[in-house]
């Protein structure tokens, strides 16, 4: 009797056993689930000019950005991630050299990890009249620290700690694109430059319909406290980005408050090297 129990006790929990490993067997033959691309990584090319207002000036043409992104498979061990090359200019152009008193340009090439979105590797140039300064960084994920070197005018390296995942001054941009925003989102970012790190704040404070060269777009408003005596930005100031509210996560306008007078910044074209 004993044994006629055990054994109806008994063939039910092995059949279970067998089902479950079958399953597990089957779902272990299944390729892991697609990931969805970034709206940049099929080669975006944005283009934004920035005017600037102050008394009596208004709307005099100073600057142009620049922000290109393309992206690669490379090989790393088993694994065959996916990387981005970004670059981002800025210079000015217009009256800015006649009410600044000189001419600047900003170049920076970004090389970041798609998942988890995270810079890698920095190469920097800041140009202001007759002066240069050459900057470049690598990340070192394992150890994570830092090695930044400055080539010109001052050679030297600083090697610095930083917390996961960090992000250059391009590349948390990026950042921000990757991140479905709605009113009230509020985080911290890491952003490293120029050999220190800081904790950037990000606030989504507004939901608003703009005209743009896209047509009518829905767009979050956000705010990185990119200004204060311990910020990114030693100076006072306020900085807004727009950032249309779908899929591609294109900022479309931006707004720097500083002493000097107020810089509205407005995107003029975006084309794509692939197809969507």
């Amino acid at each position: 009797m004993i044994r006629k129990r055990l054994i109806r006790f008994c063939c039910p929990v092995a059949a279970l056993l067998v089902l479950i490993g079958a399953v597990s067997f089957a779902l272990a033959q299944q390729p892991p689930p697609q990931r969805t691309p970034l709206p940049f990584e099929r080669g975006e090319e944005l283009v934004y000019q920035a005017e600037f207002s102050r008394a009596l000036l208004r709307g005099v043409d100073v600057a142009e950005f620049r922000f290109k992104s393309t992206s690669e498979h490379i090989s790393r061990g088993n694994d065959d991630p996916v990387v981005l090359h970004l670059t981002g200019d800025v210079f000015s152009k217009g009256l800015f050299p006649k009410i600044a008193g000189f001419k600047f340009h900003q170049h920076v090439e970004s090389v970041a990890d798609v998942e988890p979105f995270t810079v890698l590797h920095t190469n920097k140039i800041e140009e202001q009249g007759k002066r240069s300064r050459v900057l470049e960084a690598v990340f070192n994920h394992d150890t994570h620290k830092a090695l930044w070197t400055e080539h010109n005018p001052n050679p030297g390296s600083i090697s610095i700690d930083f917390s996961d995942p960090i992000q250059d001054v391009l590349t948390v941009i990026y950042f921000l694109r990757t991140r479905r925003l709605a009113v009230g989102d509020s985080f911290d970012v890491p952003v490293s430059d120029a050999g220190r790190v800081f904790r950037l704040s990000v606030k989504a404070v507004e939901q608003k319909e703009l005209t743009t060269v896209l047509g009518k777009v829905k767009t979050i408003r956000v705010e990185p406290a990119l200004f204060g005596d311990t910020a990114l930005v030693r100076a006072r100031g306020a900085l807004s980005i727009w950032i249309t509210d779908d899929e591609r996560r294109l900022p479309v306008r931006a707004q720097l408050k500083v002493d000097i007078g107020t810089f509205d910044i407005k995107l003029k074209s975006v084309s794509y090297l692939q197809p969507q």
